[in-house]
């Protein structure tokens, strides 16, 4: 480490002792001053990963093009040698004396982020401030960490558009924060947990590790944090479209990401699951899907976000996504969001229910009111034709008689059935198998 830095203080707590390398760290400006970023490689949790810290105090980490130019160079490196890269954003904006090439430089950080989009993870951390097209590039990282009460995130600064703007609870409800802590110590241990459950690369795929958790344990609960590997779950987005929840975990070993929704499918929760699924399928991680919703949202509101190219978009991408699938229905999965939700007509792998599970076309009362509503007599009521709709038209059974489910399994085994199906798609490819030719019988 040549200085003593802000930036290069938050490298030192990234970084495993030791072992941090800097690159370009005697580079200079025509007029002589450093740039205000420190960028270099080093082992984190032992792997490689590569990194940029910008300098608030110097300049008060104002953006150049000499800082462009470490960090594509960075960039280009990386690439090369398939790691991850750690952004740790804290600037106030670009060298406005530099004028026109400031400009292009937030243009070379754009591109360098674009191209290692989906080829290798990129986390960020806002550690300040990050303003203007530095929100831009943060915002196309994979993940971005935020500390409450000190990061800010914004394009338009706060005195312009209002001082509730660009705090990191504000990006908190707006989803542009992965996760959001409550110091930078936890920040820094989130980075690396992160770095733990990622692959280094797009070609690189998941790899279980030895878990210590029974694979085969009992559960009682289809709650996450039951169901994956005790100490592994992680919230992503936790704070925006909470009736969708995403998150990161291990079952068996193996990193997975899951989504899980709780009520009726919003707009913003159709694209919260939607990015998240197709950052899963960018690396290899297996899906967890866990349905439970008893429809989309009805309101003016979502209509006009608008709603249908929301759950578009969610469509797509669990039908594009060529990674392992697996989904079980926990409670209800009403119209829309048993197709939605990881469906076997959208590709999924395998798809489980619960005894209880309730898979209908309609919700059960409208259903009745629909279709049955004139059974309604003296001897029999509506809530006896609910149930019976319930038992004959929305059970779990007549949804496995057609193939729509594959099977159905106990709620205590529920954990069980899903490692052993992440383990059977372990080694899923994307189409059909390789060969020169088929074998001929003799």
């Amino acid at each position: 480490m040549k200085n003593n830095s802000v930036g290069s203080q938050r490298i030192a707590r990234l970084f495993d002792a030791g072992t941090f390398v800097e690159l370009g760290a005697y580079r200079k400006r025509p007029d002589g001053a450093k740039t205000g970023a420190v960028c270099g490689y080093g082992a984190v949790n032992g792997r490689l990963v590569y990194a940029f810290s910008q300098d608030s105090d110097r300049q008060k980490g104002a953006f150049d093009a000499l800082q462009a130019e470490k960090i594509s160079d960075l960039y280009s490196l990386a690439l090369k040698n398939g790691a991850p890269v750690v952004g740790i954003f804290d600037s106030a904006g670009a060298f406005v004396a530099d004028g026109a090439a400031a400009l292009s430089a937030y243009g070379k950080l754009l591109a360098a982020v674009s191209r290692a989009s989906g080829a290798i993870p990129q986390l960020a951390f806002i550690g300040g401030t990050c303003a203007g097209l530095s929100a831009t590039a943060a915002a196309m990282f994979d993940l971005t960490v935020l500390v409450d009460g000190k990061s800010e995130l914004y394009v338009n600064a706060p005195f312009v558009v209002g001082k509730e703007v660009g705090t990191a609870g504000f990006a908190r409800a707006k989803g542009l924060s992965s996760l959001t802590v409550a110091s930078e110590d936890e920040a820094f241990s989130a980075l690396r947990n992160l770095v733990d459950l990622l692959p280094a690369n797009a070609e690189e795929g998941v790899a279980a590790i030895d878990c210590t958790d029974d694979v085969n344990r009992k559960v009682s609960s289809a709650d996450p944090a039951e169901l994956a590997d005790a100490g592994t779950l992680l919230e992503i987005g936790a704070g925006y479209a909470d009736e969708m929840c995403t998150y990161l975990a291990r079952f068996g070993g193996v990193p997975c990401g899951i989504v899980a929704n709780k009520g009726a499918i919003t707009a913003e929760g159709a694209k919260k699951a939607a990015r998240f699924v197709g950052f899963c399928d960018s690396f290899g991680l297996p899906v967890v899907t866990l349905t439970d919703s008893d429809g989309v949202a009805v309101s003016s509101a979502d209509e006009g976000s608008p709603l249908a190219a929301a759950l578009g978009k969610l469509a797509m991408t669990y039908a594009n996504a060529t990674t392992a699938k697996i989904t079980a229905v926990v409670g209800k999965a009403y119209g829309a969001a048993f197709t939605l939700m990881g469906s076997k007509a959208l590709g999924a792998d395998v798809v489980y229910a619960l005894p209880n599970a309730e898979i209908s076309t309609m919700v059960p009362d409208a259903a009745v009111a629909f279709l049955w509503n004139d059974q309604i007599t003296e001897t029999t009521t509506r809530e006896a034709l609910i149930a019976k709709w319930k038992t004959e038209c929305a059970s779990p059974e007549a949804a496995a008689s057609d193939g729509s489910i594959d099977d159905l399994i106990a709620p205590a085994e529920l954990r069980q059935r899903i490692c052993a199906a992440v383990y059977m798609l372990l080694e899923k490819n994307s189409g059909d198998s390789a060969r020169l030719h088929s074998n001929l019988p003799l």
